[in-house]
C-alpha cells in the first residue's frame, strides 16, 4: 500500500495560493477629467483655423464638466453620510433596551422595586382627582386621592401596595382616573411607563420601540425613564 497523500484533489487545490491569479480592475463607464481634457484636445485638433473656438465656451464646457463631476462627488458623500447616520441611530437605540417609556396606557406594571411612576393627562383644572388601581381580576386594591389638580400632566406614583399596606405580587394592574371638570365628572388619559423590550430602525418612521402593548414610534414617547 502506497503511503502517499493524494494532493489532486480540486478542493484542496482551490484552498492553495494562486501565485498567476490577479485580479481584474473594474472598468467604468464614467467619464473622468483625463477623459475631457483627451476630448478637447481632439477638438482643438479639428477645429477651422479661420473660425477658432470661442474663449468663452470653452469655459463654459469646463465649467459643466467640474459642475457634474462636483455633483457626482457630493451624491457619494451623501451616500455615505446616510449610512453613518443609520448605524449612529442603530447604536443609539440600542440603548434604550431595558429603559422605561411613558406611554399612554390604562394599565400598570409593577416590578420587582414595587414602585410604579405614571401621569395623568388633565386639559382643563380638575378637582377631586382620584386614581383607581385594580388588580386582573377587576377587583379594587388601591385608590390614591389626588386633590384638586392644575391643567397639564399630574405626576403620581404607587408603592406596589394595597390598602392594608400589604406589598402586592409584580405583574399588570389596571388603572383609572376620574375628577371634576367644570363641574362634571369623567374620566382623564393616563400615561405610565412601560419596560422597553426592543427597538427597530425603519426608515420612513425612525426608531421603533416594542413594548408589551405594541410597537410605537420613538418621536411618540413623552419621557424615557
Amino acid at each position: 500500500m502506497s503511503n502517499d497523500i493524494s494532493t489532486s484533489s480540486s478542493y484542496m487545490d482551490s484552498l492553495r495560493w494562486q501565485d498567476k491569479q490577479v485580479p481584474k480592475k473594474e472598468e467604468s463607464d464614467a467619464l473622468t477629467q483625463e477623459d475631457f481634457f483627451s476630448l478637447l484636445t481632439q477638438q482643438l485638433s479639428y477645429q477651422d483655423p479661420s473660425k477658432p473656438a470661442d474663449n468663452d465656451q470653452m469655459i463654459a464646457q469646463m465649467t459643466n464638466f467640474t459642475m457634474a463631476e462636483g455633483i457626482s462627488n457630493l451624491n457619494s458623500n451623501f451616500e455615505s453620510l446616510a449610512a453613518s447616520m443609520t448605524s449612529n441611530s442603530a447604536l443609539q437605540a440600542s440603548t434604550l433596551v431595558g429603559k422605561q417609556a411613558l406611554l399612554e396606557s390604562d394599565t400598570l406594571e409593577l416590578n420587582e422595586s414595587g414602585e410604579v411612576k405614571g401621569a395623568i393627562v388633565a386639559e382643563k383644572p380638575v378637582d377631586n382627582l382620584t386614581l383607581r388601581i385594580e388588580d386582573a381580576s377587576g377587583q379594587l386594591v388601591k385608590t390614591i386621592d389626588l386633590g384638586t389638580q392644575p391643567a397639564g400632566a399630574v405626576r403620581f406614583a404607587w408603592d406596589g401596595k394595597n390598602e392594608a399596606g400589604e406589598r402586592l405580587p409584580p405583574g399588570e394592574y389596571n388603572v383609572k382616573a376620574e375628577g371634576s371638570t367644570d363641574g362634571e365628572f369623567s374620566s382623564l388619559p393616563i400615561a405610565s411607563f412601560k419596560n422597553i423590550e426592543s427597538v427597530n430602525i425603519n426608515g420612513s418612521s425612525g426608531i421603533i420601540i416594542n413594548t408589551k402593548e405594541g410597537a410605537v414610534r420613538l418621536t411618540d414617547v413623552a419621557e424615557i425613564a
